[in-house]
């Protein structure tokens, strides 16, 4: 049984993207915001295939990319 190389990207960039997501928060930093999102992206994608309520998934990544406006715009 070999290394999945797919998986392993596919969850370090959701991994990532969390650890950049509670970083940016708490540091309330717009340009940390954004590259969550940006690693969220692709994750996301997979599930826009889906038949059922996971396609609502790949609506995550607006989440930092909306807070990423407001703490721009407060700042």
């Amino acid at each position: 049984m070999g290394f999945y190389w797919v998986g392993f990207i596919f969850w370090f960039l959701i991994i990532a993207s969390f650890l950049l997501l509670i970083f940016g928060t708490w540091k309330k930093s717009w340009k940390v915001l954004i590259c969550s999102g940006i690693f969220l992206i692709l994750p996301s994608l997979y599930f826009g295939g889906a038949e059922n309520l996971f396609r609502l998934l790949v609506l995550f990544p607006l989440i930092p990319f909306v807070l990423a406006v407001y703490i721009k715009k407060r700042v």
